[in-house]
């Protein structure tokens, strides 16, 4: 048994979600639940391999282990049902990075993006960095009493119970048709809102981008925290379709809390698009892994199955607590419950606050450190940010639970409180 309790003290290390707070919220004496990595040591068998590395008193180039591809296709077959050929896999130094990369490899400087909104937010900055114009595919908002609106402010949408998403396939489909349109970025599972999409939609999206002749990029850096009772499902996996259109990213990053480590990769089963991004990897060296990216990537898959099976139960019974808090205490405050991660999109739209007051609340109220909702909004022509993060904050749930119940208090006593007696 492994003990998610423990606190961990991260400050003074060098930690972005700690050590960054005064730049990012303009004081430092807040509870950090924005950052997306886990509070949670980093499992011993990781420790000990890069320990063990570290016992050789020479750092020089070194090679990928003959086993390391293989290591990864038997995780990924094992996890997800998903079988993949070793040669179909190269080191990718991080997933941001290797959409920046792919972007680099297939589009011209006038070729378009679509990206699905709310979504995490480099998947506009970094094609926009690159000069391309993004197309935005907002998500459908699904209540529990069916669909909603995509202007996610609606006031008829406000006091209904969020319980997730779905794509607009229509619009999707008339976007892909621009025949500058050469990308869509996928999330799966989505981020911030911790969906696993089924099968059937990602067909319909494979179909879409075969026949529009679009390269499809899925972003699957979570798949491995699919929580009990769901199931990832890998988008090149479930038709030659999808097969034939896409590069997927995955690594072990999020689910064994090694993100400084720098270690993801890439699977493409087409031979056409592998032939291509795999020589471009190559050219710039970008399929060469630090001497620690592949040990610790080893160590997770060979050994890691009981700690993720145990990390997740806790992951999961954190989630529960959050939506039983906010309905006993704050109920005007709803919780998405993930499929996957560690991640909860906050629904706080029914107080009808403008976003940087309720930013404000969070931060100068409460003394919580949580993601901004309207980062993973699109971009309006004067700039502001799109409707669908409006009113959404998102909270990181990978830490210890006494952590949690400290923020969660915080959240619902003092100043804070008067904004609920409404």
């Amino acid at each position: 048994m492994y003990d998610f309790d423990e606190i961990v003290e991260r400050r003074g290390t060098g930690s972005f979600k700690y050590d960054n707070l005064k730049e990012f919220f303009g004081r430092d004496n807040l509870v950090p639940l924005w950052v997306a990595d886990m509070d949670f040591r980093t499992p011993d068998f990781i420790i000990d391999a890069l320990r063990e590395r570290l016992e050789h008193p020479v750092l020089g180039y070194t090679m990928i282990p003959s086993d390391y591809f293989s290591t990864i296709s038997g995780w990924v077959e094992s996890l997800h049902g998903w079988k993949v050929n070793p040669d179909h896999i190269r080191f990718i130094p991080g997933i941001v990075k290797g959409i920046w990369l792919a972007m680099d490899c297939f589009l011209k400087p006038d070729e378009k993006v679509v990206i699905q909104t709310p979504v995490y937010h480099p998947f506009r900055l970094v094609p926009t960095g690159m000069g391309h114009k993004v197309l935005y595919n907002p998500l459908v908002p699904v209540y529990e009493d069916g669909p909603g609106h995509i202007d996610y402010m609606h006031t008829l949408d406000a006091d209904r119970r969020l319980i997730g998403y779905e794509m607009d396939l229509d619009k999707l489909d008339e976007q892909l048709s621009d025949p500058k349109v050469r990308m869509l970025v996928l999330c799966n599972p989505q981020n911030p809102s911790g969906i696993c999409w089924d099968s059937k939609t990602l067909d319909c999206v494979a179909m879409l981008a075969v026949k529009h002749n679009v390269i499809v990029v899925s972003d699957e850096i979570h798949a491995e925290m699919a929580l009990p009772g769901h199931h990832h499902t890998p988008f090149a996996s479930v038709s030659d379709a999808a097969a034939s259109c896409s590069i997927t990213f995955m690594a072990p990053s999020k689910t064994f809390n090694i993100a400084g480590v720098v270690t993801s990769y890439a699977i493409v089963p087409n031979d056409s698009l592998r032939r291509r991004f795999f020589h471009f990897l190559e050219t710039g060296e970008h399929d060469s892994p630090n001497i620690f990216s592949a040990v610790a990537t080893m160590a997770a898959y060979k050994q890691g199955a009981q700690w993720r099976s145990e990390m997740l139960s806790y992951v999961q019974q954190n989630i529960d607590f959050v939506d039983f808090w906010l309905k006993e205490h704050i109920p005007v405050i709803r919780c998405l419950k993930p499929q996957a991660s560690f991640l909860i999109w906050l629904d706080c739209r029914s107080l009808g606050l403008p976003q940087n007051r309720l930013v404000e609340l969070f931060v100068k109220k409460a003394g919580l450190a949580l993601n901004d909702g309207t980062i993973f909004s699109s971009v309006m022509p004067d700039g502001s940010p799109g409707p669908e993060g409006r009113g959404f904050m998102r909270l990181n749930v990978g830490c210890p639970r006494s952590i949690l119940q400290t923020a969660l208090v915080q959240l619902g006593s003092g100043p804070f409180c008067t904004i609920f007696e409404k």
